[in-house]
Protein backbone atom coordinates (compact mmCIF):
# COMPACT_ATOMS: atom_id res chain seq x y z
CA UNK A 1 0.00 0.00 0.00
CA UNK A 2 3.05 2.39 0.81
CA UNK A 3 6.25 2.35 -1.00
CA UNK A 4 8.91 4.88 -0.31
CA UNK A 5 12.55 4.63 -2.19
CA UNK A 6 15.34 7.47 -1.56
CA UNK A 7 13.10 9.90 -0.34
CA UNK A 8 15.03 12.96 0.58
CA UNK A 9 13.84 16.48 1.82
CA UNK A 10 15.44 19.59 1.91
CA UNK A 11 14.42 22.58 3.35
CA UNK A 12 14.72 26.21 1.61
CA UNK A 13 14.73 29.49 3.74
CA UNK A 14 14.21 32.19 1.34
CA UNK A 15 14.26 34.59 4.13
CA UNK A 16 17.26 33.54 5.73
CA UNK A 17 19.78 34.60 2.41
CA UNK A 18 18.77 31.48 0.61
CA UNK A 19 19.72 28.76 3.38
CA UNK A 20 19.12 24.96 2.64
CA UNK A 21 18.43 22.62 6.04
CA UNK A 22 18.59 18.98 4.36
CA UNK A 23 16.26 17.23 6.54
CA UNK A 24 16.03 13.22 5.73
CA UNK A 25 17.74 11.66 2.84
CA UNK A 26 17.33 7.65 1.08
CA UNK A 27 14.11 6.92 3.35
CA UNK A 28 13.14 3.82 2.25
CA UNK A 29 10.28 1.13 3.35
CA UNK A 30 7.22 -0.25 2.37
CA UNK A 31 4.18 -0.86 4.60
CA UNK A 32 1.48 -4.22 3.71
CA UNK A 33 -2.62 -3.58 4.01
CA UNK A 34 -3.06 -4.46 7.21
CA UNK A 35 0.16 -3.29 8.87
CA UNK A 36 0.98 -0.40 11.37
CA UNK A 37 4.16 1.02 11.39
CA UNK A 38 5.54 3.06 13.72
CA UNK A 39 8.13 5.96 13.03
CA UNK A 40 10.53 6.87 15.44
CA UNK A 41 13.32 9.00 16.36
CA UNK A 42 14.28 11.60 18.56
CA UNK A 43 12.12 14.62 18.43
CA UNK A 44 13.71 16.93 14.86
CA UNK A 45 14.81 13.51 13.47
CA UNK A 46 12.36 13.98 10.40
CA UNK A 47 9.27 12.00 11.80
CA UNK A 48 6.47 14.84 10.90
CA UNK A 49 8.46 15.74 7.61
CA UNK A 50 8.14 11.86 6.13
CA UNK A 51 4.28 12.22 7.24
CA UNK A 52 3.43 15.20 5.17
CA UNK A 53 5.79 14.16 1.98
CA UNK A 54 3.68 11.01 2.08
CA UNK A 55 0.76 12.82 2.54
CA UNK A 56 1.75 15.42 -0.69
CA UNK A 57 2.16 18.87 1.50
CA UNK A 58 5.74 18.85 1.26
CA UNK A 59 7.07 18.93 -2.29
CA UNK A 60 10.48 16.04 -1.95
CA UNK A 61 13.68 17.04 -3.16
CA UNK A 62 14.55 13.36 -4.80
CA UNK A 63 12.75 9.86 -4.26
CA UNK A 64 9.06 8.12 -5.19
CA UNK A 65 6.44 8.20 -2.79
CA UNK A 66 3.82 5.76 -4.15
CA UNK A 67 0.51 5.14 -2.10
CA UNK A 68 -1.76 2.18 -3.46
CA UNK A 69 -0.15 2.45 -6.81
CA UNK A 70 -0.41 6.44 -7.11
CA UNK A 71 3.29 8.27 -7.27
CA UNK A 72 3.35 11.11 -4.75
CA UNK A 73 6.30 13.11 -6.05
CA UNK A 74 5.43 13.92 -9.69
CA UNK A 75 1.75 14.00 -9.25
CA UNK A 76 -0.72 17.11 -9.62
CA UNK A 77 -2.53 18.37 -7.70
CA UNK A 78 -5.67 16.92 -8.60
CA UNK A 79 -4.32 13.89 -8.57
CA UNK A 80 -3.46 13.92 -5.13
CA UNK A 81 -6.56 15.35 -4.14
CA UNK A 82 -8.62 12.05 -5.47
CA UNK A 83 -6.19 9.87 -3.43
CA UNK A 84 -7.39 12.05 -0.31
CA UNK A 85 -10.48 12.13 -1.05
CA UNK A 86 -10.89 8.21 -1.51
CA UNK A 87 -7.77 6.45 -0.46
CA UNK A 88 -5.51 8.32 1.79
CA UNK A 89 -6.37 9.31 5.41
CA UNK A 90 -4.18 11.92 7.66
CA UNK A 91 -5.24 12.47 11.33
CA UNK A 92 -3.07 15.17 12.27
CA UNK A 93 -2.60 16.60 16.14
CA UNK A 94 -4.44 19.56 14.78
CA UNK A 95 -7.85 20.30 13.63
CA UNK A 96 -8.26 23.25 10.73
CA UNK A 97 -12.05 23.08 9.71
CA UNK A 98 -14.20 25.98 8.27
CA UNK A 99 -16.05 28.56 11.26
CA UNK A 100 -19.55 27.64 11.90
CA UNK A 101 -19.83 24.46 10.71
CA UNK A 102 -21.55 21.69 12.83
CA UNK A 103 -19.09 19.41 14.39
CA UNK A 104 -21.59 16.23 12.83
CA UNK A 105 -21.20 18.06 9.52
CA UNK A 106 -17.11 18.16 10.04
CA UNK A 107 -16.44 14.36 10.86
CA UNK A 108 -19.27 13.55 8.09
CA UNK A 109 -17.42 15.03 5.49
CA UNK A 110 -15.17 12.66 4.30
CA UNK A 111 -17.97 9.88 3.96
CA UNK A 112 -19.82 12.51 1.35
CA UNK A 113 -16.78 13.59 -0.33
CA UNK A 114 -16.09 9.82 -0.70
CA UNK A 115 -19.84 9.20 -2.23
CA UNK A 116 -21.50 7.86 0.66
CA UNK A 117 -25.19 9.25 1.05
CA UNK A 118 -25.43 12.20 3.42
CA UNK A 119 -28.20 10.74 5.66
CA UNK A 120 -25.87 7.74 6.55
CA UNK A 121 -22.71 9.73 6.74
CA UNK A 122 -24.51 11.70 9.55
CA UNK A 123 -25.70 8.65 11.40
CA UNK A 124 -22.10 7.23 11.26
CA UNK A 125 -20.66 10.57 12.18
CA UNK A 126 -23.04 10.88 14.95
CA UNK A 127 -21.90 7.67 16.15
CA UNK A 128 -18.55 8.35 16.17
CA UNK A 129 -18.75 11.37 18.29
CA UNK A 130 -20.89 9.18 21.14
CA UNK A 131 -18.26 6.77 20.94
CA UNK A 132 -15.24 9.01 21.43
CA UNK A 133 -17.63 10.47 24.14
CA UNK A 134 -18.49 14.05 22.58
CA UNK A 135 -21.13 15.32 24.48
CA UNK A 136 -24.30 15.27 22.16
CA UNK A 137 -25.15 19.54 23.59
CA UNK A 138 -21.93 20.48 21.35
CA UNK A 139 -22.73 18.04 17.96
CA UNK A 140 -24.25 21.34 16.62
CA UNK A 141 -21.53 23.76 17.39
CA UNK A 142 -18.78 24.77 15.78
CA UNK A 143 -15.37 22.09 17.23
CA UNK A 144 -13.67 25.57 17.11
CA UNK A 145 -15.55 26.74 20.01
CA UNK A 146 -14.29 23.42 22.25
CA UNK A 147 -11.42 22.56 24.19
CA UNK A 148 -8.10 21.21 22.92
CA UNK A 149 -8.94 17.10 23.96
CA UNK A 150 -12.66 17.80 22.57
CA UNK A 151 -10.96 19.17 18.97
CA UNK A 152 -8.23 16.10 18.77
CA UNK A 153 -11.10 13.44 19.09
CA UNK A 154 -13.33 15.31 16.98
CA UNK A 155 -10.22 15.15 14.44
CA UNK A 156 -10.15 11.64 15.77
CA UNK A 157 -13.15 10.85 14.29
CA UNK A 158 -13.07 12.82 11.11
CA UNK A 159 -10.20 10.37 10.04
CA UNK A 160 -11.81 7.38 10.75
CA UNK A 161 -15.06 8.72 9.34
CA UNK A 162 -14.50 7.22 5.86
CA UNK A 163 -12.81 3.56 5.95
CA UNK A 164 -9.45 5.05 3.88
CA UNK A 165 -7.33 1.67 2.76
CA UNK A 166 -4.73 3.92 3.92
CA UNK A 167 -3.63 6.07 7.33
CA UNK A 168 -1.32 8.80 8.40
CA UNK A 169 -1.63 9.22 12.04
CA UNK A 170 0.01 11.82 13.95
CA UNK A 171 -0.29 11.43 17.57
CA UNK A 172 -3.58 9.61 17.54
CA UNK A 173 -3.56 8.93 21.36
CA UNK A 174 -1.46 12.39 22.99
CA UNK A 175 -3.25 14.10 25.56
CA UNK A 176 -6.54 11.80 25.93
CA UNK A 177 -7.66 9.51 28.92
CA UNK A 178 -7.11 6.47 29.55
CA UNK A 179 -11.41 5.52 28.41
CA UNK A 180 -10.81 7.73 24.71
CA UNK A 181 -7.31 6.20 24.88
CA UNK A 182 -8.62 2.81 24.59
CA UNK A 183 -11.14 3.63 21.99
CA UNK A 184 -8.63 4.96 19.41
CA UNK A 185 -6.53 2.38 20.03
CA UNK A 186 -9.69 0.10 19.79
CA UNK A 187 -10.43 1.91 16.18
CA UNK A 188 -6.84 1.50 14.93
CA UNK A 189 -6.82 -2.16 15.58
CA UNK A 190 -9.98 -2.57 13.47
CA UNK A 191 -8.62 -0.48 10.95
CA UNK A 192 -5.90 -2.95 11.02
CA UNK A 193 -8.41 -5.97 10.95
CA UNK A 194 -10.23 -4.37 7.51
CA UNK A 195 -6.80 -4.37 6.01
CA UNK A 196 -5.86 -0.58 6.42
CA UNK A 197 -2.24 0.13 5.85
CA UNK A 198 -1.03 2.56 8.64
CA UNK A 199 2.17 4.89 8.80
CA UNK A 200 1.63 6.76 12.95
CA UNK A 201 3.88 8.66 15.00
CA UNK A 202 3.43 7.37 18.57
CA UNK A 203 5.28 8.90 21.61
CA UNK A 204 3.29 7.11 23.37
CA UNK A 205 4.95 3.96 24.20
CA UNK A 206 2.35 1.45 25.26
CA UNK A 207 0.03 2.52 22.53
CA UNK A 208 2.59 1.79 20.12
CA UNK A 209 3.42 -1.84 21.50
CA UNK A 210 -0.59 -2.84 21.08
CA UNK A 211 -0.94 -1.71 17.78
CA UNK A 212 1.95 -1.13 15.73
CA UNK A 213 3.84 -4.95 14.34
CA UNK A 214 6.92 -2.91 13.72
CA UNK A 215 9.21 0.34 13.60
CA UNK A 216 11.42 2.76 11.14
CA UNK A 217 13.77 5.10 13.17
CA UNK A 218 13.48 8.15 11.18
CA UNK A 219 16.74 8.82 12.80
CA UNK A 220 18.96 6.68 10.02
CA UNK A 221 17.87 8.62 7.39
CA UNK A 222 18.76 11.95 9.29
CA UNK A 223 20.50 14.04 6.50
CA UNK A 224 24.51 14.54 7.20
Amino acid sequence: MFEITQLSKTFHLHTQQQAEIPVVTNVGFAVQPGECVALTGESGSGKSTVLRLIYGNYLAKTGSISVDGTEIVAADPRTILELRRTTLGYVTQFLRVLPRVPTTRVVAEPMIQAGHDATAADTHARDLLRRLRIPETLWNLSPLTFSGGEQQRVNIARGFAHDYPALLLDEPTASLDRANRQTVLDMIDAAKQRGCAIIGIFHDHAAREVVCDREIDVSQFAAA
